[in-house]
């Protein structure tokens, strides 16, 4: 194809200092880093390093790319950027969903984040969590919200995929992804109905916000929604993946479902028949189990193993990958991924070694990098 989609992806880390412990050095780090490790190369949108809720926090993005390989290395990139922008403050970056040692966040001092944390209570205090955002180019909003119609059913494996956040303040919490579950307490977060129009997206956020429970069109928190800042859908229901193939991979597979369901909307395909509460219950079980038990099978909706559900999502995308040329690219990741074991599988493993929480997070630091 000569006119592929773009795909950057957004990722949240938590910094942590030589113990492993999560550090509030995020406002020093932002501050004092050189401009070409804060804004990242050339000086382009999405290409540097952000806040987030929590001083404990610190967030990469990438540049746009069409090239699975150059998406690969810019993040990568990102990654070694963050890392030595924190270094200086005797802090790193780890890629966990979220932390497995007890620790209470700090906000980031703003004036907005003061106003969600007062109408929030611990749902705002405790949102210490990092995700991963995958953004992918659509022509236009009718578009976007042609492709939001139609990917839902598919967004749970893509969890399943990225689960990495098994332990919740030094518990294991018998979660894959505890970050879902932690997430899924904001009003807007989750699965959502179909739309049909552009119109009755807008309609429906301009509801959610006259209801006077979210603050502003920023915490319309949907699984998926219109990016408001770039011509893009916004895949948001990731964890921050531990190793850095796995967000490749999971970008080149939201990147293929975006170009699947415009292409079904292109071909006048009618819109799936989607029910919220049956999404959401397949987003549990992704939550739940990942990849090391039994998924939803959105081409049946009835339970089947992990790398049944993984197969029916591949071959749902097949031809978008294949003309992307990366289906072999997909097929190699996935391999590792089941060979390896997914962020929950590893970080498990870690703690079964050394039954110690800090050295989970210290070697997760080794692994976001590596």
């Amino acid at each position: 194809m000569t006119n592929l989609r773009t795909v950057g992806v957004e990722e949240e880390f938590l910094l942590v200092d030589e113990t492993g412990h999560p550090t509030a050095v995020a406002a020093a780090v932002l501050e004092t880093a050189p401009p070409e490790l804060r804004e990242g190369p050339a000086h382009v949108p999405g290409g540097g390093l952000e806040h987030e809720l929590m001083l404990e926090q610190i967030e990469t993005g990438t540049v746009p790319c069409t090239d699975l390989t150059a998406l690969d290395a810019e993040i990568r990139a990102g990654r070694a950027r963050a890392n030595e922008a924190s270094a200086p403050h005797g802090a790193r970056i780890a890629a966990v969903g979220t932390s497995p040692v007890h620790v209470l966040g700090t906000r980031v001092p703003s004036r907005r984040y003061e106003r969600a944390a007062a109408q929030f209570g611990l749902t705002a205090d405790e949102q210490l969590t990092s995700g991963c955002h995958v953004h992918v180019g659509v022509t236009s909003r009718a578009e976007g919200v042609a492709v939001l119609d139609r990917i839902g059913p598919w967004l749970a494996p893509l969890l399943a995929i990225s689960a990495n956040s098994p332990f919740w303040q030094g518990v294991d919490t018998s979660y894959e992804s505890y970050r879902a579950q932690v997430w899924s307490r904001w009003p807007t977060a989750g699965p959502v109905r179909t739309f049909g129009s552009v119109d009755a997206y807008d309609d429906a956020v301009a509801r959610l916000l006259a209801t006077g429970t979210i603050l502003d069109t920023g915490m319309i928190y949907f699984d998926a929604r219109l990016s408001a800042r770039y011509p893009t859908v916004e895949i948001r229901v990731a964890d921050v993946c531990l190793a850095p193939a796995t967000a490749t991979l999971v970008a080149a597979l939201a990147r293929a479902l975006v170009e699947t369901a415009a292409r079904e909307h292109a071909a006048g395909q009618p819109l799936p028949e989607l029910h919220p509460e049956v999404l959401r219950a397949a987003a549990w079980r992704a939550s739940r189990s990942g990849l090391a038990d039994e998924l939803v099978d959105p081409a049946t909706w009835r339970n089947a193993s992990a790398h049944d559900v993984v197969g029916s999502l591949v071959d749902h995308v097949r031809p978008a990958l294949a003309d992307a040329g990366d289906l072999d690219a997909v097929t190699e990741m996935l391999g590792g991924l089941w060979s390896r074991g997914g962020g929950a599988r590893r970080q498990r493993g870690w703690f079964a070694e050394s039954g110690d929480v800090l050295d989970v997070m210290r070697r997760a630091a080794d692994a976001t990098v590596d």
